[in-house]
């Protein structure tokens, strides 16, 4: 269940004679969580913006499930491509389940399997109790999960023809660490049925414990990108962060562990 969802060829990005992203090319499987390591300014959000269409490139392609991603209706898209950004700007005092019903908005499964959906999705974020809260009174981190939700139930509808796309950018990042464990099981069990996860993370051990595949970017391109242990390397580390690496075995779940001094 490994074919490419996402498929980005030879891809530019450049705002005036400045480039973001340059001639990178990279495909996004289904049944796997891809990603996106490297230093602030590397190009890793507009690399995200650009998979789903919210930039458009200067050059190259993007192609979503075997087509050029513009050739997908924005109501087709959203079907089946859910995104997460880094900050959300939503101030109208919503209650969170009205927030997470929001991803079930480009459906037309009804009222009844729309609500399932939502308390499934709630549950899997440990949101259940702010169900009837407003939105905007919510700290931090119960608002990354009940986006988090919201971008869950957006593709909850799993076809084994089309398979689903999530991007996510950092979205661990005001969590606590029981939650972010929690959201990385979640965003595992959709990538073991059948979803494709492609996100950008700061957190090079969380990526250690739950990434197929990592990609790490540096100056607008890929360094390297493979498994865990191909790309988690402290000498190539080195070379993107600045900071000499140490590379362990956790005594836990044998997946490496890093530190760095």
């Amino acid at each position: 269940m490994h074919d490419a969802v996402v498929s980005i060829e030879e891809l530019d990005y450049r705002v005036g004679n400045r480039s973001i992203v340059k001639d990178l090319s990279v495909s996004i499987p289904a049944g796997q969580i891809s990603v996106l390591l490297g230093p602030n300014g590397a190009g890793k959000s507009t690399l995200l913006k650009l998979a789903c269409g919210e930039l458009l490139p200067s050059g190259g392609r993007v192609q979503f499930q075997g087509e050029p991603l513009q050739a997908h209706a924005l109501s087709e898209r959203a079907t089946c491509l859910a995104v997460l950004p880094q900050s959300s700007s939503l101030n109208f005092p919503f209650l969170s389940e009205e927030v997470v019903q929001l991803g079930r908005s480009p459906h037309s499964t009804g009222v009844k399997v729309d609500a399932e959906i939502v308390d499934a999705a709630l549950a899997l974020v440990d949101a259940v109790h702010l169900r009837r809260q407003l939105y905007t009174e919510l700290s931090g981190g119960e608002q990354q999960r009940v986006q988090l939700a919201r971008v869950l139930a957006q593709v909850w509808d799993m076809r084994a023809d089309k398979p689903n796309l999530l991007i996510l950018d950092e979205p661990t990042s005001a969590l606590d660490f029981s939650h972010q464990q929690l959201i990385m099981q979640a965003l595992q069990q959709k990538a073991q049925q059948g979803c494709a996860v492609f996100m950008a993370l700061h957190d090079l051990n969380l990526a250690a414990s739950f990434a197929d595949r990592i990609l790490l970017m540096a100056d607008g391109g890929l360094c390297a990108h493979g498994s865990v242990d191909e790309v988690l390397q402290p000498a190539l580390l080195q070379q993107v962060f600045g900071l000499d690496f140490y590379r362990m075995q956790h005594p836990g779940t044998g997946k490496p562990l890093l530190v760095y001094s």
